[in-house]
C-alpha cells in the first residue's frame, strides 16, 4: 500500500478556486489548431442554402428540404472517409414514423447521418457520442414549407460535429466517437430518441455523450450582453433513473453533484479550458434551460451520462423565428448573426474532449473508501479499467462545496490513504494513460 503524507507547513495555503491543469497533449492540440472558422462558415451556409430542414419537409427533392441536407451531410462524412485507413464509415439510419397527435401529422422518414470513427482496441467497447440537431424550424412548428435556415439553431452544432469528423478521421483512438446529425429535435427530440433507444436495445457501453445545440451565436437578445469568452454546458444532477436505493445512496454520500452527467461537465471544463485559449467553460446545475430540454435528454432517461453544450446567451430574435423585419429590428435565423470566431472555439472544446475521452483508458473499477473505522485519514481503493495501458491514477479532491476538483494526487499503485477527512471532502479517481490523458472521474462511494 503506498501511503501520501503531507507535512502541516502544507496544509495551509488555502486550495485555489481552479484545480491545478495537467500539460496539454501534443497531438490533441495538434488537432485543435486544425479547427477552421472559415470552414465552418463554409457549413453553415451549405446547410441555410436547403431552405427549410423542417422534419416535416421533402425527403425526395435534391436541393431543398430535410432530405436534402441529410443527403449533403452523409456526402460530406463518406469524404473523410478515404483519409481515415478504414476506421471512419458514414451511414444514414432512417425510420418512418406515424402521425402522434402533437407535432407529426403525417407519416414521416426520419434520418440521423452519422459517421462512426472505429476505435482501435478491440478490448475497448466504450462509444463517445457528439451530436448536433439538422432540423430547423421558425414560429410555427408545424410550418414546413417557409424557409427556416436555422443557422445557429441547429447549423452550428452539425458544422462543429462535421468539422471535428473531418479532424479526427484521420486519427486513431481506442475508443470510439460517433458524430451524429440527428433530425426530428423540434418536433420532440425524435432522432435523439430513436439513436438512444437504439443505443440501449443494443447495449452500447456509452462513455458520454455531448449534444450541440446553438454554439455559434455570442449576442444576446433583450439584455443586449456579447460574449464570446463562455460557453454553458448543462449537467443533470440526480439521475432521473435513480430508484428508491440509489436516491438513498445519494442523500447519505452527498452525491447530489457528483451524477455521471455531472462528473462529464467538470471533465468538460477542465479539458475544454486546457485546449481552448480565451473560453471558460460555465457550468449550469440542470439538465437543461428552464422548462426545456435537448437531444441528450432521451440518453439520460435510458442512464447514459449526457449533458447540452450552448452558447451563454440566447438571442430569441433570431431562434424559431419567421423571416421579417419589422420596426427596423431583423428576425431570423441568419448566418450574418453568427459569431464563427466564438463557433470555432466551441469546436476546438468538443474535439478536445472526446479525444481526451477517446485516448484515455476507460474508468476505474469499484472505487471505495475505507469505512471499517473512524478515521481523520481516507484510504481509497479501486481496481484496474477494463481497457487501456494504464500509467497511473490522479485521485482528486475537494471541498463540499467546491463545482470543481481542487487537488489530485498521482499513484502507480490502486489505493491511497490521504491525511485528510471524508467528512470534509470529496474524492474521485480517474486513469491515466501511457499518454497522460485521463479517463472521466469515477466517485469514491463507501
Amino acid at each position: 500500500m503506498q501511503k501520501l503524507w503531507i507535512c502541516a507547513l502544507a496544509l495551509l495555503p488555502a486550495f485555489t478556486a481552479q484545480a491545478q491543469q495537467p500539460a496539454r497533449n501534443a497531438a490533441i492540440s495538434a488537432m485543435v489548431q486544425q479547427v477552421s472558422a472559415d470552414s465552418l462558415q463554409s457549413y453553415i451556409h451549405q446547410l441555410v442554402s436547403f431552405g427549410t430542414r423542417h422534419t416535416l419537409s421533402s425527403t425526395t427533392d435534391k436541393k431543398r428540404g430535410i432530405g436534402a441536407a441529410r443527403n449533403w451531410v452523409l456526402q460530406q462524412f463518406r469524404s473523410y472517409e478515404a483519409a481515415s485507413g478504414g476506421r471512419f464509415s458514414a451511414m444514414l439510419d432512417t425510420v418512418t414514423l406515424q402521425p402522434d397527435g402533437r407535432r407529426i401529422d403525417v407519416p414521416v422518414n426520419l434520418g440521423n447521418v452519422m459517421g462512426l470513427l472505429k476505435g482501435t482496441d478491440p478490448a475497448d467497447k466504450r462509444i463517445f457520442i457528439v451530436s448536433g440537431h439538422l432540423d430547423s424550424r421558425v414560429s410555427d412548428v408545424m410550418n414546413r414549407t417557409s424557409d427556416a435556415p436555422g443557422a445557429n439553431d441547429d447549423g452550428s452544432g452539425v458544422a462543429a460535429v462535421l468539422e471535428m469528423a473531418r479532424i479526427m478521421s484521420r486519427h486513431a483512438f481506442p475508443a470510439s466517437i460517433l458524430f451524429v446529425a440527428v433530425s426530428g429535435e423540434e418536433q420532440g427530440l425524435l432522432g435523439a430518441d430513436h439513436l438512444a433507444g437504439k443505443a440501449e436495445k443494443e447495449h452500447w457501453e456509452i462513455g458520454a455523450m455531448l449534444n450541440n445545440d446553438m454554439i455559434g451565436q455570442s449576442t444576446s437578445s433583450g439584455t443586449d450582453l456579447h460574449d464570446n469568452a463562455k460557453v454553458r454546458v448543462f449537467s443533470e444532477g440526480i439521475p432521473v433513473t435513480a430508484d428508491a436505493r440509489q436516491l438513498q445512496q445519494i442523500r447519505s454520500l452527498g452525491m447530489e453533484n457528483d451524477s455521471y452527467s455531472r462528473q462529464l461537465a467538470r471533465y468538460i471544463k477542465e479539458t475544454g479550458e486546457r485546449y481552448t485559449d480565451q473560453l471558460e467553460v460555465v457550468m449550469i446545475y440542470r439538465n437543461d434551460r428552464f422548462l426545456r430540454g435537448g437531444d441528450h435528454t432521451p440518453f439520460l432517461r435510458r442512464g447514459f451520462p449526457a449533458v447540452r453544450i450552448t452558447d451563454m446567451h440566447e438571442n430569441y430574435l433570431h431562434q424559431h423565428q419567421d423571416l421579417r423585419t419589422e420596426n427596423d429590428t431583423v428576425y431570423g435565423d441568419l448566418p450574418e448573426f453568427m459569431d464563427f470566431e466564438y463557433l470555432r472555439k466551441n469546436t476546438c472544446l468538443n474535439l478536445s474532449v472526446l479525444a481526451s475521452l477517446a485516448g484515455a483508458p476507460s474508468q476505474p473499477r469499484e472505487v471505495k473508501m475505507d469505512v471499517s473505522g473512524l478515521s481523520n485519514v481516507t484510504r481509497l481503493y479501486w481496481q484496474r479499467p477494463r481497457s487501456g495501458q494504464v500509467k497511473g491514477y490522479q485521485v482528486l479532491m475537494r471541498e463540499t462545496t467546491s463545482p470543481v476538483w481542487q487537488r489530485r494526487f498521482f499513484t502507480t499503485d490502486t489505493e491511497l490513504t490521504l491525511p485528510y477527512s471524508k467528512d470534509n471532502y470529496f474524492f474521485a479517481v480517474q486513469a491515466v494513460g501511457d499518454k497522460g490523458l485521463e479517463s472521466l472521474p469515477v466517485f469514491a462511494g463507501r
